[in-house]
């Protein structure tokens, strides 16, 4: 039977027993995307307080913990690299006497297969790598890999690409006629060494926290995911999300508890708390995505359930692929082509 959901926030504290919790939990996670709201709130609930300490790529994240010394108690990695993370032992498995709501997830996020039964993980939020651009300054089809990959002449020189390997490769590879982010066609990986390369030079950019630059004009296009680009668009109505019809990644971040976490009770408090629908909602009002939490919208800003970077037009809902872990040849293949591309 499934559990049922709790809506106060007084019955949640009652539930799991975390009103005289105290000390710290510090927090890995990509930047500008865990809600100041909720973070105040769960400190106010818990008696916990929260460091967060930003990321800017699944690359970066990983590389730092396995680094070890690192001190941070929760991480949230992009479903792609998971098996990685599980693999290695970078992570704990959920303790069932503290998170105990694991029913409020979403039934086509919870027998996944990058952490099946949600032995380590939960949602935290999902969503879609696109195409972001202001319409004042370019006016033709946004709905194509070409704005970043062949730029217009509009363009040139304006365009911000995101540093996440995992999302470029997969666009590109699509592009190029991939049936698969993970192909084995040595042809496809040459097409797109040689076209990213090429592109390069026509690009601004590639950074993560560009939501103010594309708001204020400063960047006129670029790879962004769908989230970031409706709070931008917020800002500047001018500002349009595409779907690039050869294909675009879908993806979710997940929320886990580091195996060396030195405030492991605190963590899970964490976790079980994102799991309540309201708290999944002050995350997903932060930042614009979904977040995989049943009842969740009944909480959240309404603007999001017509929003089109977030209801994907009937036509561009075939072109989103669910991102695969790579074998480690295709990763390989993969890492070097991006370690050229950053030189």
């Amino acid at each position: 039977m499934q559990r049922t959901i709790l809506i106060g926030t007084a019955a949640f504290l009652a539930s799991t027993a975390i009103a005289n919790a105290d000390g710290v939990l510090n927090i890995y996670n990509w930047g500008n995307y865990t809600s100041p709201e909720l973070i105040e709130q769960f400190t106010a609930d818990t008696g916990i307080a929260v460091t967060i300490t930003d990321f800017d790529s699944n690359d970066t994240a990983l590389a730092r913990v396995r680094q070890g010394g690192h001190g941070f108690d929760i991480v949230v990695p992009t479903h792609s690299v998971l098996p990685t993370w599980i693999n290695e032992g970078l992570l704990m498995p959920l303790d069932p006497e503290i998170v105990t709501d694991r029913a409020n997830i979403a039934p086509q996020w919870l027998n996944v297969d990058f952490d099946m039964g949600r032995q380590y993980t939960v949602p935290w939020q999902w969503g879609t790598t696109g195409i972001i651009v202001n319409t004042s300054i370019y006016g033709g089809d946004i709905n194509t890999a070409d704005i970043f990959l062949n730029p217009p002449a509009e363009l040139d020189g304006r365009i911000n690409v995101i540093p996440e390997m995992s999302d470029i490769m997969a666009i590109a590879a699509y592009a190029a006629g991939a049936d698969s982010n993970c192909t084995a066609d040595m042809d496809i990986w040459r097409q797109v060494r040689d076209t990213l390369m090429a592109a390069k030079p026509h690009w601004l950019a590639l950074d993560y926290g560009t939501v103010d630059s594309y708001a204020a004009g400063d960047i006129a296009a670029g790879v962004y995911w769908n989230g970031a680009s409706m709070r931008a668009r917020l800002q500047n109505p001018d500002l349009a999300y595409g779907y690039p019809v050869t294909g675009y990644p879908v993806w979710m971040d997940n929320a886990a508890v580091l195996a060396d976490a030195q405030n492991v009770e605190n963590a899970m408090i964490f976790i079980n708390y994102i799991l309540q629908p309201q708290h999944a909602a002050m995350l997903s009002n932060f930042a614009r995505y979904g977040n995989g939490i049943i009842g969740s919208g009944e909480f959240m800003d309404p603007a999001m359930a017509t929003a089109p970077e977030i209801d994907i037009p009937e036509e561009f809902v075939a072109a989103g692929r669910f991102s695969a872990a790579c074998p480690q040849d295709i990763q390989d293949i993969r890492t070097q082509i991006w370690t050229a591309l950053l030189q």
